[in-house]
């Protein structure tokens, strides 16, 4: 192993580390701008590949961080532009619906895709399921996912056909000011 990569590994196990423990409360906020902020950060890689971005209109207010919110649309998106097809062009759908108690959001790509025997491992430390002679990373980005999923009161997982498409999917607790739901930190 590099050095290079090596330290690269061990900056991405210390950000993973961190997740919960060097976050900030949980409040109420609209989860719109933590979307913004990823879309942001982003902007260079999505115009210079000329991804196209579609969302829905209307997202809800929820509890959480918004930094680390904001990372895990940045590693789901960045993602979803990372393992792309290289025949067709990048379109990448971004859904949120109520679901009793949660709110559902996913976020669709139509690129590479996960091989079925390999959903179920991809969201644990340094599982990669490249060479890093094909695309670049420590395999931590999904694991530091689940975790802000996780520290948020949701869950996360994968829909994915290989070759066509991955969906990632994940939910957070619904917000309502009149009845708050307990925060899990």
């Amino acid at each position: 192993m590099g050095p290079q990569r090596m330290d690269r590994q061990i900056r991405d196990l210390l950000d993973y580390s961190r997740v919960g423990r060097k976050g900030k409360a949980l409040t109420p906020f609209p989860i719109k701008q933590a979307l913004d902020t990823a879309l942001h950060n982003l902007s260079v890689a999505i115009e210079e590949q000329n991804a196209k971005i579609i969302m829905d209109q209307d997202f809800p207010m929820i509890c959480g961080d918004d930094n680390e919110l904001s990372r895990l649309f940045q590693n789901l998106i960045g993602n979803a532009l990372k393992y792309k097809a290289e025949d067709r062009e990048i379109i990448i759908h971004i859904h949120v619906v109520q679901k009793e108690e949660k709110w559902l959001f996913s976020i669709e790509d139509n690129g590479i895709g996960i091989a079925e025997q390999d959903q179920s491992r991809i969201f644990m430390l340094f599982q990669r399921l490249h060479s890093n002679t094909h695309y670049e990373g420590a395999g931590i980005g999904l694991a530091i996912c689940k975790k802000i999923v996780e520290r948020h009161g949701g869950t996360i997982w994968v829909e994915s056909d290989l070759g066509q498409y991955s969906r990632f999917l994940f939910t957070l607790p619904k917000w309502d000011e009149e009845n708050p739901l307990p925060i899990h930190q």
